[in-house]
């Protein structure tokens, strides 16, 4: 068959080959794994927001049948030693992290006291037999009394509560901004919220007394960081401790650091020499597994009277929570909102100031879109604003605006480089599907019948499949930016490729086998993937940033192709013709222009296990296996326009997406059916972001949500029929021209979706400011609204 005739492998909308497994209830979660004789675990967790531990009393508890052990910081410090997020950033704070709370409590939820059994029901019995002794101490819950000065230090050794701060600044912003014929700005509110994964966070630590090893079986999305720290932390060689990340029930960033209770987890199973479990119950979840999105930010816009972008001010204040979490420390989130802020806009002069600051609530950390929901958010309300005030349409605004053509590669103001991608075609592409004039004519004649109708776009860039030029996180020392794939033909035929990433619902054995299958020229089903074991690779951290595909994808191409050239070479030698006259495709090899072929599996007998078929010289540096490491520097851009339609009902104020269209970006796609699925996803959870998902903390810092009655989460049928385009055009920066989208969805929707709110309340001059938009709120903006008109 001719080369360019041949079906591509690449680009197929293969079926996923996870499904089978997960759809039939055979899938392998942590909490399915039983061991023998295993331990379980318990954690007595603090009742107070900030607190003195005065006393713990576990006598009678530990007196309770089937106890086998009841353990306090005391204990676990001289077997652990503390975790520290470090960062190289300028008057950074880190905060030490250890197993268990010491002395001092600093957030509802944190755990204090663990109980060790042979069950868990025996286990959650002692905790209501523990008794802990408190000395309340002033609650810091409110994120701008806590960088006053005024309020009293979560962490008494350091001299602030901001941990982080930083400032970028480009262009003559005040001088540009004092010129500007059309100014708007606001105060800006998102919520915090968090990842409510399907399955909750699960640890199990299994013993080999044999070797004296640990195996931990995590659910978590960086075996290899977490195998990295754990090492440090229980001071044992490396060879000894092995992480694995199997089946894994979503992600999202809640499951992409380093939690207490895993040291815990594993620092028992190394002291008791027995296996060890603990799995989260959902208001342990909802308590304690890191939060996100919770920022106040300031900005102003500023326009010339044609609609051009002059500058652009920010000034965002991150509520970072207790701790600063390792690894990825109190910057990741605050830091990336001012640093992606601009957009996908020509912007000259741009300033943004950013500080981090502790209180007395859960840890922040890594979620989809990591900064990214908060600063389109932002932009895009703006624009949205300034497009109100100059009469202009929202979409030629943006249009005129973005980064085009030959102006790529394209620094933006606080440093990120945009290499290439199609911003105006995404926008284009999406009032398209909508006939967008129609659209707003509909739109006309529905407010003339009483109806809030609105329509928001948001259009947003952002960085992925970042390389080594810098970390996924700002500071920090760890490097994020490489990945590396193993790939063997072994003496059966079989191809089984492995890496270190693992895998939460990205679909990743399908994709990475349809990359090596298409570069080796085998079918998808011949290849196996293994993904998710800090064993198999020297080095890894895992999956999250959008980086799977690219830097995963980019490492799997050099490997396969790689063996391809080992395969060519081995069986050009077997059939006695130049190298040039080999051909593998469809898995067999093949002597162009002839009959002549052999399967893998006859080329692998042939190399490793039959005698004389080739000399001791050529048999000595002959093997069907290569390992390549992949960094792709800078990473690359991906970008999108998201278009929502809404309508709002004027009596219980619930909002109903009508219409969703997502254009986006994400260069050559590797399968369709997997980018429509994140994509959906991924929108899924930006219109919890904008509508209904809100962690709430009272003054004392009690969680007010901790349950799925309260925690709202949207449904499917909250979730409206979304159309997904792509410009699908290659990026210019990485190998294979992918882009990572994991995270895209989450990113526009919640701009869009407060446009089309804002745009429906238009006539009442509301603008929306607050994300989530609850019923209550758009109630009391409402009311405020009718009770101004009266006036």
């Amino acid at each position: 068959m001719d080369i360019n005739t041949r079906p591509k492998i690449i680009g197929a909308r293969v079926q996923r080959r996870e499904d089978p497994r997960l759809l039939t209830g055979n899938g392998a979660f942590v909490d399915d794994r039983q061991v023998p004789g295993m331990l379980h675990l318990a954690f007595r967790r603090s009742d107070f927001g900030h607190a003195k531990i005065l006393k713990i009393d576990t006598e009678e508890a530990a007196s309770m049948p089937g106890i086998i052990g009841i353990y306090t910081a005391e204990t676990l410090n001289e077997i652990t030693k503390p975790v520290i997020a470090f960062s190289n950033m300028k008057d950074y704070q880190a905060t030490p992290i250890r197993a268990l709370a010491q002395d001092v409590v600093r957030y509802v939820g944190e755990p204090v006291v663990v109980v060790v059994a042979e069950n868990r029901y025996l286990a959650e019995d002692a905790l209501n037999e523990i008794f802990i002794d408190y000395e309340p101490l002033e609650n810091v819950v409110d994120p701008e009394y806590a960088a006053s000065g005024d309020a009293v230090l979560v962490h008494e050794d350091l001299k602030s509560n901001i941990l982080v701060a930083r400032e970028f600044e480009r262009g003559e912003v005040d001088e540009a901004m004092s010129s500007a014929a059309i100014r708007v700005k606001g105060r800006f509110r998102s919520r915090r919220k968090t990842a409510v994964a399907m399955e909750t966070r699960s640890y199990l630590a299994e013993f080999e007394k044999s070797s004296q090893s640990l195996t931990l079986h995590s659910s978590t999305q960086i075996p290899g960081i977490i195998r990295d720290a754990l090492v440090d932390i229980l001071d044992i060689p490396g060879h000894r401790l092995r992480v694995v990340a199997p089946d894994v029930g979503g992600g999202f960033g809640g499951k992409a650091s380093l939690y207490p209770e895993e040291i815990v987890v594993t620092a028992l199973s190394k002291l008791l020499k027995r296996s060890v479990k603990w799995t989260s119950d959902r208001m342990e979840d909802l308590m304690s597994t890191s939060q996100a999105f919770d920022e106040i930010i300031d900005a102003e816009l500023g326009l010339d009277s044609e609609g051009n972008l002059l500058a652009l001010s920010a000034d965002v204040l991150g509520d970072v929570g207790a701790y600063s979490i390792y690894p990825w420390t109190a910057a990741l989130e605050p830091i990336q909102v001012v640093s992606f802020m601009p957009g996908p806009y020509r912007l000259a002069n741009y300033r943004g100031k950013v500080r981090g600051v502790a209180t007395n609530k859960p840890p922040t950390g890594p979620y989809r879109g990591v900064g990214r929901p908060a600063s389109t958010f932002v932009m895009e309300r703006l624009m949205d604003m300034a497009a109100g005030k100059l009469g202009m349409d929202p979409a030629e605004l943006r249009l005129k605006n973005f980064v085009v053509g030959d102006e790529f590669p394209y620094r933006i103001g606080s440093g990120i480089v945009w290499d290439k991608s199609e911003f105006s075609e995404c926008l284009n592409k999406a009032t398209e599907k909508l006939d967008y004039e129609t659209l707003r004519e509909k739109q006309r004649i529905a407010r003339s019948q009483g109806r809030l109708m609105g329509i928001g776009i948001a259009s947003y860039a952002e960085l992925t499949g970042i390389g080594s030029r810098i970390s996924a996180a700002p500071g920090m020392p760890i490097n994020t930016g490489t990945e590396t794939a193993r790939i063997r033909v072994d003496s059966s035929g079989s191809v089984i490729a492995y890496f270190g990433v693992a895998s939460h619902g990205q679909s990743l054995e399908t994709t990475l086998a349809q990359v090596v299958a298409e570069e080796m020229g085998v079918k998808v089903e011949d290849v196996e993937v293994v993904l998710g074991d800090s064993a198999v690779m020297a080095h890894s951290t895992g999956t999250y940033a959008s980086r799977s595909a690219v830097l995963a994808g980019g490492a799997g191409t050099l490997a396969a192709r790689a063996v391809r050239e080992k395969i060519v070479e081995a069986a050009s030698l077997l059939f006695e013709v130049p190298a040039e006259e080999i051909d593998v495709y469809d898995g067999l090899i093949h002597v162009s222009g002839t009959n002549r072929k052999m399967d893998l599996r006859e080329l692998a007998r042939a190399v490793y296990s039959e005698m004389g078929r080739f000399t001791k010289e050529v048999r000595e540096n002959l093997d069907l296996e290569a390992t390549k490491l992949y960094d792709p520097y800078f990473g690359t851009t991906t970008s999108a326009s998201h278009i929502a339609v809404v309508d709002i009902d004027p009596e219980t104020f619930k909002v109903k997406i009508e219409q969703y269209v997502v254009s986006e970006d994400c260069g050559r796609m590797i399968n369709p059916l997997v980018v429509d699925g994140q994509v959906h996803g991924g929108v899924a959870q930006g219109i919890g972001a904008a509508l209904y998902e809100e962690v709430i903390h009272d003054e004392n810092g009690q969680v007010v949500t901790a349950s799925l009655v309260d925690y709202l989460v949207p449904s499917s049928c909250e979730v409206p029929t979304i159309d997904v385009l792509h410009a699908d055009t290659r990026s210019p920066s990485t190998i294979g021209g992918f882009r990572g989208m994991g995270e895209g969805g989450t990113i526009g929707a919640p701009a869009a979706i407060a446009n089309a709110v804002a745009d429906a309340l238009a006539p009442f001059g509301i603008e929306i400011n607050e994300i989530p938009i609850s019923p209550e709120r758009l109630y009391r903006l409402i009311e405020k609204a009718r009770n101004s008109e009266k006036d």
